[in-house]
């Protein structure tokens, strides 16, 4: 017994229409009623006719200069049937249009004259103007739209501060840290301003020399310990050994010393000198 089914090509299955809650539905039900205003078609929105009429050009990229009057029309009379079938309230000026269109159209198939076919304008010329002049003034809107404008970008803001409030005066908040290096900062650029002062010395070698020599005679050794004065201080000293010292150097005075560490003796060299 043979199988008759090998025989027989395949059959392809009927795609669904949709699915309902998972299950296939193969076949449009019967009671389905689908109302006119239940397809709502969006159309492009003019502000006259000449917008539409530009907008159909540039949607074809047409050249404005040579303007296809044949394929406008058809395509206008296309939209305006549209307007109709939804019921839209017509403009008086789109129909105007669309006389004019045709006008336009019938005189560039009717056959002219030769004898007036050079003087005659061209029946596009006065429609071609008009729509160059609204797409002057149509871009010029876009670009002023563009603006920045008031309450739209911009917003202006009233503030109206009473006169009888008083400003509160927050203090700033100062860590010790912050204190310390302030202070520290100001302590340095006070001493960088800070000038030297030089005074002028009270005690005078020359002065000293001439009181050890007024001090001393050439017959006598005076104690080298009796020409400082302890009220004088470190300063007074320093100034009567740089004395003796010059003294010495100029043989106006002559020290003597018996051994190591004993009492020096001077007394005037003027003589010795002489």
């Amino acid at each position: 017994m043979t199988d008759t089914r090998a025989d027989q090509p395949p059959v392809q299955q009927p795609l669904p229409l949709a699915f309902i809650h998972g299950e296939a539905l193969l076949e449009k039900p019967q009671d389905l009623y689908i109302p006119p205003e239940a397809l709502e078609v969006i159309l492009e929105s003019f502000e006259g006719p000449l917008d539409l009429l530009l907008y159909l050009i540039k949607r074809q990229k047409f050249d404005i200069t040579t303007l296809p009057v044949a394929q406008i029309t058809a395509q206008y009379m296309e939209y305006v049937e549209v307007m109709k079938s939804l019921r839209l309230e017509l403009a008086a000026e789109y129909l105007l249009m669309a006389a004019l269109l045709a006008e336009i159209k019938s005189r560039l198939l009717l056959p002219r004259p030769v004898a007036t076919e050079e003087d005659e304008e061209d029946p596009r010329a006065e429609l071609i103007r008009r729509l160059k002049e609204y797409e002057v003034v149509k871009q010029a809107a876009a670009d002023l739209d563009l603006q920045p404008r008031l309450e739209r970008d911009v917003f202006t803001v009233n503030v109206k501060v009473s006169d009888t409030v008083e400003p509160v005066r927050l203090e700033p908040e100062v860590s010790m840290e912050e204190l310390v290096s302030a202070f520290s900062q100001a302590m340095q650029r006070a001493a960088a301003f800070e000038h030297h002062t030089i005074a002028r010395e009270a005690l005078s070698t020359r002065e000293r020399m001439s009181l050890i020599l007024s001090l001393v005679n050439e017959h006598e050794y005076t104690p080298l310990e009796n020409l400082f004065t302890q009220a004088e201080g470190r300063a007074g000293c320093v100034v009567s050994f740089l004395a003796v010292l010059e003294l010495v150097k100029e043989q106006l005075l002559i020290c003597v010393q018996a051994g190591p560490f004993a009492r020096i003796y001077v007394k005037s060299g003027r003589h010795e000198k002489d």
